[in-house]
């Protein structure tokens, strides 16, 4: 596709932004700054998956085939229909694009991504996705977009300029990404594959200034109306000078993929780029009735993992691989038991997958344990924060300081070792497994924890199955070697919970029983 069609078929747009937001401390400037536009030439590509992806028929846990199939039987995949990669995983049959990558190194899968107290409302659930808060916290700004402002203050009224002439940050489709809202302006801009361009530079021709009461809102459109015709000419520059290497599914998840590996070939400086897949709301036709390996949900894993190969593909081709990490993530995981109508309902945790010639290929946690008297409505248990993927991604991919991470994401988060080979900095490799147990397990009054500790600051948390948290258990250092922790559930009501323990990246979930 050249230049014409691309102007023919394309709208590329700034969207109205949102006055005010959080206030975000300023750090002293790093060289962080010349890390993003400057020395640094590394780009992120986020994939959302929107409505919730139903992550035990994604990355299915093979080692608990018997209690999938006893809760699920409408959905689930025989094992011998899987695509197998060890003996405990294995992707949904659609994916041979993931397994292709897996076996080259080039997936690594993060079990139960999630965060503290699950709320399953699609909205609010994306908007805590987005702006990286607590699930009580309220907040305006995405966090790449506090990220980006921590060191571009005074977009959007100094941008573009002789240095950074580029956008900050691209979404393909008509609406750009909270994701990257900062305090004043939304540092994304938004490209749409549709007729016609829309062209923002008659919008203001004759108007003349205004010191009434509306001065300074008309000031800041027309600022925003020059912005985005700088920003066109730029795009539509590096689209010209791109040239795809290898042919994309005919889907529109692929083609807005192509157009990013176009972008990145044809020179722009843009670091993040957005694209977004729906459909995942699952509720009926899931998997079709004669054949669970088809139906909606097939479809869609089928175009992720082929438009994903694709793209990888064509940055090895490209010679740009090594500048561009990927990251799949949706609101949240589905339920574990079937629903009966062929679907799953809204859950808690799900799998997550980076994606590049970066990563380090390796599975991070361990497979969700399904018990065979698995609750109504419950959710796979979280095991990481989706907060500590960001983390790694700030700090092991685009080199910020440590020191910023607080700022960004407003709390201090585990960094996990999944950049590997090609990061900016450096992540040791750590042991992700933690080794605990409970007795007596039912309990009456109180139960016994005995854990191995590395030293490190242990939280352990009782959750219930729908992910609420219920009370803190442990929150210190115990020191290491042994230890036994008193687990009091005197005052629960009886029921299952989920104790959940977290050393470091250590990460270990133990399922409850009060009587």
């Amino acid at each position: 596709m050249k230049r014409r069609t691309f102007i023919q078929t394309s709208s590329i747009m700034t969207l109205p932004v949102v006055l005010g937001g959080v206030e975000v401390t300023a750090i002293k400037k790093s060289r962080l700054t010349e890390l993003i536009q400057g020395d640094s030439d590394k780009v992120l590509v986020l994939i959302q998956l929107n409505g919730g992806n139903d992550g035990l028929n994604t990355f299915i846990p093979i080692d608990q085939n018997d209690q999938l199939a006893n809760l699920r039987p409408q959905i689930f995949i025989p094992k011998n229909k899987t695509l197998k990669i060890s003996d405990k995983n294995a992707f949904h049959p659609a994916m041979t694009g993931f397994r292709n990558m897996f076996n080259e190194g080039l997936i690594t899968p993060i079990q139960s991504v999630g965060y503290p107290d699950q709320n399953r409302s699609h909205f609010r659930s994306t908007d805590i996705w987005v702006t990286a808060t607590d699930s009580d916290q309220f907040v305006s700004t995405g966090w790449l977009g506090r990220y980006f402002d921590l060191n571009y203050q005074g977009f959007p009224e100094q941008y573009p300029n002789d240095t950074y002439k580029d956008p900050f940050a691209i979404t393909l489709g008509s609406i750009v990404s909270e994701t990257c809202q900062g305090p004043v302006a939304n540092f994304s801009y938004a490209v749409e594959s549709k007729d016609g361009v829309l062209s923002l530079d008659d919008t203001i021709s004759g108007t003349t200034e205004h010191n009434g009461c509306y001065g300074g809102q008309l000031s800041f459109v027309k600022d925003v109306v020059r912005q985005t015709n700088v920003y066109s000419g730029q795009v539509l520059d590096a689209f010209d000078k791109g040239n795809n290497q290898v042919t994309y599914p005919d889907t529109r998840l692929a083609e807005n993929l192509k157009i990013v590996a176009n972008l990145i070939s044809g020179g722009l400086g843009t670091k993040v780029y957005v694209v977004s897949l729906g459909g995942f709301d699952t509720h009926a036709g899931q998997a079709d009735g004669t054949d669970t390996a088809m139906g909606d949900h097939a479809e869609l894993l089928g175009t992720l993992a082929d438009a994903i190969q694709a793209f990888q593909k064509d940055l090895v081709a490209l010679g740009i691989d090594k500048r561009v990490l990927g990251m799949t993530f949706s609101e949240f995981g589905r339920q574990i038991r079937g629903n009966g109508s062929f679907g799953t309902d809204h859950g808690n945790a799900a799998p997550l997958f980076i994606f590049g010639s970066c990563v380090s290929g390796s599975i991070i946690g361990s497979n969700p344990q399904i018990d065979p008297q698995t609750q109504v409505q419950e959710g796979v248990a979280l095991q990481y924060d989706f907060r500590s993927v960001y983390a790694t991604i700030l700090m092991d991919w685009f080199g910020a300081d440590a020191s910023a991470i607080e700022n960004i994401l407003f709390k201090d988060f585990t960094r996990l070792p999944f950049i590997a080979g090609c990061q900016t900095t450096s992540s040791e490799t750590q042991e992700i497994t933690l080794k605990a147990t409970l007795e007596p397990n039912p309990a009456i009054t109180q139960s016994r924890l005995t854990m191995e500790s590395s030293g490190d600051a242990v939280n352990i948390v009782i959750y219930d199955v729908r992910g609420s948290s219920i009370k803190t258990i442990c929150n210190k250092k115990l020191g290491k070697g042994t230890h036994e922790i008193n687990v009091d559930v005197s005052d629960l009501s009886a029921g299952v919970y989920i104790l959940h323990i977290r050393e470091g990246i250590r990460q270990e979930n133990l399922r409850m029983i009060k009587i």
